[in-house]
């Protein structure tokens, strides 16, 4: 799970390929299971994030960049 995606760390290359850049706040997830840690950008941070509630970190990537 990234945890800070935003357009500052979606990058193009020569050919257009989207390169994800920065995973400093990256951090696995086991099936099943929630995040608690409250990181990343709060302008694209999930509404679970900001209300300090445990979240999916998939969905709050999906949700971070649109």
């Amino acid at each position: 799970i990234h945890r800070d995606l935003k357009p500052e760390n979606l990058l193009l290359d020569d050919k257009l390929n989207i390169r994800v850049a920065d995973f400093g706040m990256a951090s696995l997830q086991p099936e099943g299971s929630m995040l608690e840690t409250s990181c990343g950008s709060p302008h694209y941070a999930c509404p679970e994030v900001i209300r300090g509630e445990k979240y999916d970190g998939r969905k709050a990537d999906v949700w971070s960049y649109g």
